[in-house]
């Protein structure tokens, strides 16, 4: 009985690994078709319409064009890790899903199946640990393409994303003076009925995006990349889907970003105004609801990351930095002091409210 039951729990982590990954696959591919109708919408073009209706099938084109394009490697690179750069890229972009709680546990085959891959208490440390991971897929690939426009996108990036990690880590941890808890699950069952962490951490989340789109490198963030400058940065060398698998790192990453904030500051898959009574009487109707909403906040802050990229130019490298390091993590601090004050005040009831 013990094993049709680890049994049954694999199968179902299996099911919902598939689901999830190539999930997070096909919205990565049809977020470049996004994108680039976002960006005609606000420079008032049509953007992509050729391909198949209302250009949907566009997407499917690119790929199919990165595929049959030539495989190139330099030949001073280092082929193994020219190789392994954009595997890693890929690999931890997909793996941070693996702790975002997707919706509410459904009831099949008299059995209540989580959708979440894995509920580990630690999850906001998961997190964080796997994206400082993905920083070395980006150094791998630039130092082995042998290219000092590769390897100088390589350094920016890395001096961009551990400047931009301080400042989000330290506006993380306000959070957990609140929550109490690292488990990702358990911050959206403290979120239910719409007591979303955003309405008491308002300045701990502007911080949170801004360095989401310096991790995701994304405009005024991309000076890893940085087309005017440095050709193509650290992926200059690439081709075929090597260069593929750094574009969709790229979009995976935006998709998992804008899912980890609907998740610690929105709420995640909390629908507002259902009481208890719903939950009870819609039951899965209600799980499924909820996987909509995640994803509804999930859309609303992809539309934030493409709007950002295609209103505000690129930083200067300096004012970058000092962004980062003179004015982030000082508000980081700032605002983590704040709170703790503040929670330490209203155990003492110093506070007349």
């Amino acid at each position: 009985m013990f094993l049709a039951i680890e049994l049954f729990t694999i199968i179902e982590k299996l099911i919902l690994i598939t689901i999830v990954v190539m999930g997070s696959l096909v919205i990565a591919m049809y977020t470049t078709f996004a994108e680039r109708k976002v960006a005609g919408w606000l420079q008032d073009r049509p953007g992509p319409n050729r391909a198949g209706p209302f250009g949907m099938f566009q997407p499917l084109a690119d790929g199919l064009k990165l595929f049959f394009k030539e495989e190139i490697i330099p030949n001073f690179s280092s082929k193994l890790l020219f190789v392994m750069g954009p595997a890693l890229a890929m690999m931890t972009a997909i793996m941070t899903s693996a702790v975002i709680p997707w919706g509410d546990k459904v009831h099949l085959f008299d059995r209540d199946i989580s959708l979440q891959i894995a509920d580990i208490n630690i999850g906001i440390l998961y997190v964080f640990g796997v994206l400082s991971l993905g920083v070395y897929g980006i150094m791998i690939g630039s130092w082995a393409s042998n290219n000092k426009f590769a390897l100088m996108g390589g350094l920016r990036a890395a001096s961009q994303i551990i400047s931009y990690e301080l400042a989000m880590g330290i506006s993380m941890i306000a959070l957990l003076f609140l929550t109490g808890t690292l488990s990702l699950k358990e911050m959206v069952l403290q979120q239910q009925a719409g007591h979303w962490n955003f309405w008491y951490q308002p300045l701990g989340f502007l911080i949170f995006i801004i360095c989401a789109f310096a991790e995701c490198n994304r405009t005024p963030f991309d000076l890893a990349e940085a087309e005017s400058e440095l050709i193509g940065g650290y992926h200059t060398e690439y081709s075929s889907m090597k260069l593929g698998f750094y574009l969709f790192a790229e979009y995976i990453n935006m998709f998992i970003s804008s899912a980890i904030m609907a998740t610690l500051y929105f709420g995640g898959y909390d629908v507002p105004f259902f009481n208890e009574a719903a939950h009870t009487k819609m039951g899965n109707w209600l799980a499924l609801i909820g996987i909509g909403m995640l994803l509804i906040k999930v859309l609303f802050f992809i539309f934030i990351f493409m709007w950002v990229r295609w209103t505000i130019p690129r930083f200067r490298y300096d004012q970058l930095m000092h962004l980062g390091w003179r004015i982030l993590i000082p508000l980081a601090l700032f605002n983590m002091l704040a709170t703790g004050a503040l929670i330490l005040a209203k155990a003492n009831h110093w506070l007349w409210w």
